[in-house]
């Protein structure tokens, strides 16, 4: 049996993908320390905090291929911050790595709750993430997440964003406006302010910015498109039939305007009875799944109908119970690895290119 020493060991995992971008371990200084004892060896890797939501899997992976050239080594794979601030992204300068929209083809599928849930899932799992509410006409974010106030401009002329403990930016016209006021606005004021959230926002260094949306297929998505690279967009329907037809025009929608479709999530898909126990499939169950086959795209997961997650964004709660509430983020939990595996893989077929240090 070939004995492992730490520089075979670095030899076996020098081009494992970096899941952020793609490139060998070894090319991107991440693989920071092996050591090797008899039948044990440690390896520790360095990894930003855009892969932390999936680090688990990383390390099993890495793991698995360092066992599979030393069968019966014991390995232990470790993970340490590895920083990696973000370049400047399109025309506006901001310095987020992966921007994510967040759409429907409908109203009242949920968008906005998955849309925050998403965002505070991402956070929870160490990624740093800001959400941004794009459905200006009804902004919702706000209330889902308890928070109120309004915006200040500061010394550089940017807008404060209004932060969830301290590290959570969030941006809303429902901030900007009284909860009983309309917005009326005709689309090229509609164009300018959605251009006004992304570059006069003091959004600071992002691994991800989650925005949300308006329902339908209007002209947010195209403004966007053209003021900065979209990381790709998630898709939320219900399981009936009417929610899925009005999902693929989204789709459609999407790919016009050549924003990458990061995958389809259904939305309540069924409900757990608290009292008795029994699921009941109120809207349906699996079309969503069924439909991201046909056409090509990636499922997510589904989120079912949950009690304690409806009653928390009346409340304006949701981020408690993302935080504190086990089962009820679960599901949460697995979209949010979906999304950013998908990512990863997106970016070992395709790695990204050196960058020079932005200034």
């Amino acid at each position: 049996m070939t004995v492992a020493t730490p520089e075979s060991i670095r030899q076996a995992i020098f081009d494992f993908p970096d899941p952020e971008t793609g490139r060998g371990l070894e090319a991107m200084g991440q693989i920071l320390d092996v050591q090797v004892d008899d039948h044990d060896a440690r390896v520790t890797i360095g990894l930003t905090t855009h892969s932390l939501p999936i680090a688990d899997e990383v390390r099993q992976s890495i793991a698995d291929r360092i066992v599979a050239a030393y069968p019966g080594l014991i390995v232990r794979v470790d993970t340490a911050p590895h920083p990696r601030p973000p370049a400047r992204l399109g025309q506006v300068g901001l310095r987020i790595k992966s921007v994510v929209l967040v759409g429907s083809g409908k109203g009242g599928v949920g968008k906005s709750t998955v849309a925050a849930g998403l965002a505070l899932t991402l956070r929870r799992l160490g990624a740093v993430v800001g959400l941004m509410d794009a459905d200006v006409y009804g902004p919702s974010i706000p209330q889902l997440l308890g928070l109120e106030g309004r915006p200040a401009i500061n010394d550089q002329k940017k807008i404060e964003p209004i932060r969830l403990a301290n590290d959570f930016p969030v941006m809303s016209m429902g901030f900007l406006i009284e909860k009983d006021q309309a917005v009326i606005w005709r689309g090229p004021m509609l164009h300018g302010s959605i251009t006004q959230f992304l570059g006069d926002t003091q959004w600071g260094e992002l691994d991800y910015l989650i925005i949300d949306m308006p329902p339908g297929t209007g002209d947010v998505a195209l403004t966007l498109s053209q003021a900065i690279p979209i990381a790709g967009a998630v898709v939320v329907c219900t399981p009936q039939e009417v929610a899925l037809l009005d999902a693929i025009k989204a789709i459609s929608m999407f790919r016009k305007v050549d924003i990458p479709i990061l995958g389809m999530v259904e939305n309540m898909s069924g409900f757990s009875c608290p009292g008795c126990g029994k699921t009941y499939d109120i809207f349906g169950r699996g079309g969503t799944r069924d439909r991201a086959q046909e056409l090509g795209v990636p499922f997510l997961g589904t989120l079912p109908i949950d009690i304690a997650l409806r009653i928390a964004g009346d409340e304006g709660r949701l981020a408690d119970v993302i935080a504190e509430d086990e089962r009820a983020r679960a599901p949460f939990d697995g979209v949010a690895r979906a999304l950013v595996r998908g990512l990863a893989s997106r970016t070992q077929v395709h790695p990204s290119r050196p960058q020079l240090p932005t200034l």
